[in-house]
């Protein structure tokens, strides 16, 4: 199969100086190296046409063929209060939700807290984890594009292609997606709340309102509707005693009793 590569010098300039970006061919992680490097400057990306150890949230691995997705992470160092850093996956997931959306015609959904999801049965398109050490904070995206059916790890997975977008350019949809989570940063660092952060990721996320089961990080799980996300991002989960917040947890939605 064809995959052409990133093309860096494209991307390059179709992002701007307000970007540094770099592309490797393999590595072990993106978000490793760049929580590995303790002067990169806010807005670092580096993205592998290959990741050979990428990690999802509790820990699960995140496996792609050479070429076949976009894996990448960025490096941000906001002025905003710690207490608030839990937006910034949610940030980036409206990003990259309106900017596959724009670049190729897929109408994709979130999962809270940071799956996108796609198609008539809500298959994961796309994950997001965001690590924080220090001042800094680094958010890595893995996106499947032309990822096959065979090469998909779980059957729960999908891609741009089997979607019914085959041709899918990589370039310009990475350029896309850091345009849009640069527009975000900028007003969520200005203006916070005031930006219409939350008011946007409601409206792209197919959690609220639904029954869920929600695996949680410590272990063990809690059934409930999916209330509303706080002014932190959190999941209020209306349950059968009362309200739960949930800072993290793996999310399943559930059919309707």
């Amino acid at each position: 199969m064809d995959r052409p590569a990133i093309d860096l010098a494209r991307v390059r300039s179709l992002t701007g100086a307000s970007w540094a970006i770099d592309v490797v061919a393999a590595t072990e992680s993106t978000n490793a190296d760049l929580l590995a490097a303790p002067d990169a400057a806010d807005r670092t990306v580096l993205a592998a046409e290959h990741q050979t150890a990428g990690r999802g949230r509790l820990d699960r691995t995140w496996v792609s063929p050479p070429g076949a997705g976009l894996t990448f992470s960025v490096l941000l160092r906001p002025v905003a209060a710690p207490d608030t850093w839990g937006w910034l996956p949610l940030l980036a997931g409206v990003a990259l939700a309106d900017a596959v959306a724009d670049g190729t015609g897929v109408a994709a959904a979130l999962k809270w807290p940071n799956d996108l999801i796609a198609g008539p049965d809500e298959r994961k398109l796309a994950g997001i984890l965001a690590q924080s050490r220090g001042p800094a904070v680094v958010v890595g995206i893995g996106l499947n594009v032309s990822t096959t059916e065979d090469e998909l790890p779980v059957d729960t997975a999908t891609s741009l292609a089997l979607l019914g977008r085959p041709d899918v350019d990589r370039t310009a949809l990475l350029a896309g997606i850091l345009d849009r989570l640069g527009h975000w940063y900028e007003r969520w660092q200005a203006e916070g709340e005031r930006a219409g952060l939350a008011s946007a990721y409601r409206a792209r996320c197919a959690t609220l309102g639904r029954p869920v089961r929600v695996a949680l990080a410590g272990g063990g799980a809690i059934e409930g509707t999916a209330a509303d996300v706080d002014d932190f991002g959190r999941l209020r989960l209306r349950t059968s005693s009362g309200v739960e917040t949930i800072a993290a947890g793996d999310v399943a939605h559930l059919r309707p009793a």
